[in-house]
């Protein structure tokens, strides 16, 4: 409400309110939107102990598109209270582009759950994480992995294969490296 009361001072464009879980919300036109970043900064400093955690989602032209926006705004709400500690942010949904981003919105119960699921025994292998993690960053190039693990290929080969073992994922299969490489994301924002 504060930050609405500073954007959209002497327009009356606004409206506040607050949801059955407790979270405020505000419906403003497109130009006020713009300009939350600037004064959100300014309400979180005046009461710096406590953290402001906000989301925003995309305009809408039409009143029935706006439980999608909400739906947004909560998602990149989430986002915000996952990836800040002890600080002030706001997020826009529109700036979740990549899947570390998209998956900071996913609750942490969940994140846990999928990375236990997916890394199964393979968690407690810091060796074969540490070589997982490698080959996706090298994009599946055993040549690369090798070089940056200072391997010969063939043990970044029996690593992958024990990895493949542990998980039940073919590695060379792209659906399944997106499985993995979202598991290891999922076991750091879950740490």
């Amino acid at each position: 409400a504060e930050v609405v009361a500073h954007v959209a001072a002497g327009v009356g464009a606004a409206a506040v309110g607050r949801l059955p879980d407790g979270t405020a919300f505000a419906v403003v036109t497109y130009g006020e939107a713009e300009a939350f970043r600037e004064v959100w900064s300014l309400v979180a400093a005046g009461e710096a102990a406590v953290p402001l955690y906000g989301g925003t989602g995309a305009g809408v032209a039409e009143a029935k598109d706006l439980n999608g926006a909400l739906a947004q705004a909560r998602y990149a709400l989430s986002s915000a209270r996952s990836t800040t500690r002890g600080g002030s942010v706001l997020i826009d949904a529109s700036a979740l582009t990549g899947l570390d981003a998209l998956l900071t919105g996913v609750p942490a119960e969940v994140r846990t759950a999928f990375s236990r699921t997916v890394l199964g025994e393979l968690r407690g292998n810091a060796v074969l994480l540490e070589t997982l993690e490698t080959f996706l960053a090298c994009d599946g190039s055993w040549a690369r992995t090798a070089e940056a693990l200072h391997l010969h290929v063939n043990s970044v080969h029996y690593r992958i294969g024990r990895i493949e073992h542990f998980t039940g994922r073919d590695l060379s299969r792209l659906y399944d490296r997106l499985d993995l490489w979202a598991a290891l994301l999922c076991r750091t924002y879950s740490a």
